[in-house]
């Protein structure tokens, strides 16, 4: 079993594929709870998948084998960062495109 050092990276980005999935899947298994609904970021310290994160709700799954309380205290900052970036980007007005007409 290794354990996070003081020179580990940790590294986050958005769950995008496949792969990633079953990632955060296989995280959930571990963690004994249900998958995070996405989308999801994933934590790694050097390079391999600790944790995850969901940035619609706040869930976090972490690996229970590994050291991960600062790592899921990252992940939770990242998330709120992303909703408080959500809440204060403006919204553009949507306005609907004219519809066709046809000559008769």
């Amino acid at each position: 079993m290794s354990s996070m050092s003081t020179s580990s990276t940790i590294a986050m980005r958005a769950a995008t594929t496949d792969s990633d999935e079953r990632i955060v899947h296989k995280l959930a298994l571990l963690d004994s709870a249900a998958d995070p609904a996405g989308p999801v970021v994933i934590a790694l310290v050097d390079g391999r998948p600790v944790a995850a994160a969901s940035l619609v709700d706040g869930h976090v799954v972490a690996d229970p084998f590994q050291p991960t309380a600062d790592v899921v205290e990252l992940l939770q900052a990242r998330v709120a960062a992303s909703a408080q970036n959500a809440a204060a980007r403006p919204r553009r007005p949507r306005f609907a495109l004219p519809r066709p007409r046809f000559a008769a």
